[in-house]
């Protein structure tokens, strides 16, 4: 799949196929290099993440890793999701700056909600849990429900973390 296509974006492609079709594996194959494609592919759906500029042999060579159950990234691509790993083990974590009620905006979001049933599970108004979401965007640095979510579930307490949930 490629990041740009005409009408739509590879990674949006992704993202609503993925569900419909759970046991395709998609490899991202694109000229784009930036962490916010690589990691926003990786987030929904894609099982790999290659260069336009491999070569065939090696293009067929990452198709078969993810046959056998692999994950191919060009290696430059690799380096990037490795650096970033290590730069957040450094880094105090993004959590710390969300409020208890963030938490829980960010959690119900992650778990599918609209923003009208985030109002009335937690009884408050619609522009106050979009206030809300504009505070958690801020604070994690994202622009989307999608990049808001990947980054929820690397918080520890947080949906497929060990912590504490909601009920």
């Amino acid at each position: 799949m490629d990041v740009n296509l005409p009408g739509i974006s590879g990674i949006e492609c992704v993202r609503r196929l993925k569900p419909l079709l759970p046991d395709t594996q998609f490899v991202m194959l694109t000229v784009y290099e930036d962490p916010e494609h690589i990691f926003n592919a990786l987030a929904v759906g894609a099982c790999g993440y290659l260069l336009k500029r491999v070569s065939r042999a090696e293009l067929i060579e990452a198709l078969q890793e993810v046959h056998a159950g692999g994950s191919p990234m060009s290696s430059n691509i690799a380096r990037k999701v490795v650096q970033s790993f290590q730069r957040r083990a450094h880094q105090p974590s993004e959590a710390m700056e969300l409020s208890a009620r963030e938490l829980e905006v960010l959690e119900l979001l992650a778990r599918g909600y609209l923003y009208k049933e985030i109002a009335e599970l937690l009884k408050i108004s619609r522009p106050t849990v979009n206030t809300y979401i504009r505070r958690i965007y801020e604070k994690l640095h994202v622009r989307s429900r999608y990049q808001a979510v990947a980054k929820f579930t690397h918080i520890p307490g947080a949906v497929g973390s060990t912590g504490p949930r909601l009920s």
